[in-house]
């Protein structure tokens, strides 16, 4: 059975090289952040399913030990119904205290499952070591497990992992520099000089010349109202403008685990000739040129017809004219059911003769 390549092709529906987005989508405001919070707590009411081992005593020990009852350090509880378990939540910025945090919880000892289990009081930290909400409540896990006296076991999903919807209060707000400062900085998630022009030019033609400056190919400087209500009202308009982001550098992303070439509308082949198998793939280019009728109306136009012959014997070797296109050659190596490192093996050879224009990333 012939293993089939799956090309994905990152062509433009339009001819020209750019296409519009919103701000928002495509930036963030510097210093405007999730915070990651993490804890360490004990599930408890477990059917049979947590584990005995010395952290989970002491901690078990230490918590007790919170409420006025003090056990002897030889004192071992016999018991299977709790788990120690590490609970993180992001938090939101602008987040304020009162309001309330989705919890994940995850066993960190040999609990089998956590399904059934309700997570006791729980300080989240941050990275500063502060405490910026408590956790506590009921466990919704999806997953279980079963397990017979002959040793069989089923097991579906992650039975050791479980979520609290709203299951944490934020008691502690992280101040934002939002409100700071006389203007705002925002970051392109992908970085690109000629789109971060673009973005600052889209801003000035709106509010004035200089209001917008690209400070380098991630980074875009507006100068911004020192009132808190006017800069939310101003980044409301902002954030909504659309943007003619800058085409893709060229490049050409291989999956070879699944076979999924990704090729990008800038690359190009130069002249090469590889020797590989027993494929042969030709590919050539005509130019026409179309004009109108002596008494109608229209303009004439340069139309290009790619011709891809493939044939399979004995021959040995790929041509490729100035101007050819990498999807065409995959399309043609495709076209006699070439294996996905067949088509790897020839973009290697490719990249290495200088011959692709663009950067080959293998992952």
């Amino acid at each position: 059975m012939k293993i089939k390549v799956i090309l994905i092709l990152l062509l433009m529906l339009l001819t020209t090289e750019v296409f519009a987005q919103r701000i928002k989508d495509i930036s963030d405001i510097q210093g405007v952040r999730h915070n990651q919070l993490i804890g360490y707590g004990l599930v408890v009411g477990l059917p049979g399913t947590g584990e005995k081992t010395r952290y989970t005593e002491q901690t078990f020990k230490t918590m007790l030990k919170n409420f006025g009852i003090n056990l002897p350090d030889s004192f071992r509880p016999k018991i299977k119904n709790i788990a120690v378990v590490a609970v993180h939540a992001d938090m939101p910025p602008f987040i304020k205290a009162g309001q309330n945090l989705d919890v994940t919880v995850s066993s960190i000892g040999e609990a089998k499952s956590l399904r059934g289990g309700t997570l006791l009081q729980t300080f989240l930290k941050g990275v500063n070591g502060k405490v910026y909400a408590i956790a506590q409540g009921s466990l919704v896990v999806s997953g279980f497990s079963a397990e017979g006296l002959d040793g069989s076991k089923v097991i579906q999903n992650t039975p050791t992992v479980g979520r609290i919807p709203n299951g944490a209060i934020v008691e502690r707000e992280v101040k934002s520099p939002f409100a700071n400062g006389d203007y705002l900085t925002f970051n392109l998630h992908r970085p690109d000089f000629s789109s971060a022009k673009r973005m600052a030019d889209t801003i000035n033609e709106l509010l004035g010349p200089d209001v917008a400056m690209p400070l380098d190919a991630t980074s875009v400087r507006v100068s911004a109202p020192r009132d808190a209500s006017q800069r939310v009202s101003f980044l409301a308009v902002i954030e909504n403008l659309n943007v003619d982001l800058a085409a893709e550098s060229a490049k050409v992303i291989v999956n070879s685990r699944t076979g999924t070439i990704v090729v990008g509308q800038q690359v190009r082949l130069r002249p090469a000739a590889i020797t590989h198998g027993g494929l042969t793939v030709t590919i050539a280019e005509q130019t026409q040129v179309s004009q109108p009728n002596a008494f109608g109306q229209g303009e004439t136009a340069v139309t290009t017809n790619s011709n891809i012959d493939v044939s399979e014997d004995y021959k040995r070797m790929f041509l490729f004219n100035p101007g050819t296109t990498l999807d065409e050659l995959v399309r043609a190596v495709n076209l006699v059911g070439a294996a996905p490192s067949d088509v790897l093996a020839i973009l290697e050879a490719l990249k290495l003769a200088g011959a692709l224009q663009g950067e080959l990333i293998v992952i």
